[in-house]
């Protein structure tokens, strides 16, 4: 059964209590770049009429006299359905201001914590839609592009958001149940990826562990597409928690984490993989002893022949991008006419 978070408004954002804070949802605006658009009373006349607007018996998707619509409409039509579903979070989601900043925010919250279930084509139309016009405002960054490290070849290190890269596949820190992270807005990995993915990651990822019938054991990793990001392929792995010291089973199961990722890719015939930081987050690694054995492990398995030609280690924060590259050193001098 799905969790039910209790969410409430703060300073306008829908958030899980204890989770997010006014500064995280801050950024996420500035992250989507939404302008500030005066609240009206036609506005939500108007998404109450369309929630009503059925085209050859299905819901209209909101679309406008020319068949498109615009990035509010968007919004506010993906709410109203999300809202029909989960009828426990409309008096919350009615306190929040119009704006589309505000509303984009209760549309991620409204995707966090719905649970795995069918979607309907009308609804992924206009997710697609909003998810991708994102995706190009973001920027996308072509891992192929990304230049090497000085002291390994075939190892990058990027420091930026992994839903802007194009690579074969990114890696997702995830928990033991794989379906996402639950908590509206939280600030982990798991969260963003599947955000930005779009809802059918979660359905893909159901559908894996319903036929698993088992949580997903720490150190192995499973491979889904990606939809809505820009790279081919999601792989999942669930990386060891720190309670207190850390073990020597710790540091294997974070190392099995890597090379499972790469042992996957591989046998799908993949050239080229970015990592997060694994279990350096919410599971309280440490960050500089998780990096050694990031490196040690992909570099044992960059030695073996394989199709993977070219690992990403992508960082977020300025102290990992410092580890990274106390490691493995500044990027390659490009060659003189290259």
């Amino acid at each position: 059964m799905a969790r039910h978070y209790a969410l409430k408004a703060n300073q306008g954002f829908l958030i899980c209590p204890g989770q997010v804070n006014t500064y995280y949802a801050t950024i996420l605006c500035l992250l989507y770049r939404m302008p500030a658009i005066p609240y009206n009373k036609a506005i939500r006349s108007e998404r109450n009429d369309k929630r009503g607007q059925f085209d050859s018996g299905k819901r209209r998707s909101g679309e406008n006299e020319e068949g498109r619509m615009d990035q509010l409409e968007q919004i506010h039509y993906l709410n109203s359905v999300l809202l029909d579903e989960m009828e426990e979070y409309r008096a919350q989601a009615d306190a929040f201001p119009a704006d589309a900043a505000a509303q984009r925010l209760l549309l991620r919250s409204l995707m966090n914590v719905r649970p795995p279930r069918p979607l309907r084509p009308d609804f992924l139309a206009a997710q697609d839609a909003l998810l991708g016009a994102e995706r190009e405002e973001r920027g996308v960054v072509d891992a192929e592009a990304l230049s090497v490290t000085e002291r390994h070849p075939r190892i990058a290190v990027w420091q930026g958001d992994i839903t802007r890269l194009r690579a074969d596949a990114i890696v997702n820190a995830a928990n033991s149940a794989l379906l996402g992270c639950f908590h509206p807005c939280h600030g982990c990995i798991d969260n963003a990826i599947h955000s930005a993915a779009g809802l059918q990651l979660r359905e893909e990822c159901d559908a894996i562990m319903t036929a698993q019938g088992r949580p997903e054991p720490n150190g192995q990793a499973k491979l889904t597409k990606a939809y809505n990001l820009p790279a081919r392929y999601v792989l999942h792995t669930v990386g060891p928690i720190i309670y207190g010291r850390v073990t020597g089973r710790d540091r294997e199961e974070l190392a099995s984490c890597y090379r499972s990722c790469l042992e996957l890719a591989a046998e799908h015939g993949l050239e080229s993989v970015a990592f997060c930081c694994v279990s350096t987050g919410e599971f309280r690694f440490p960050n500089q002893e998780a990096a050694e054995i990031a490196v040690r492990t992909v570099t044992d398995f960059l030695n073996t022949q394989s199709s993977i030609k070219k690992v990403i280690f992508n960082v977020f924060k300025d102290t990992d991008r410092q580890i990274y590259r106390s490691i493995l050193g500044p990027d390659r001098a490009a060659e003189a006419g290259a």
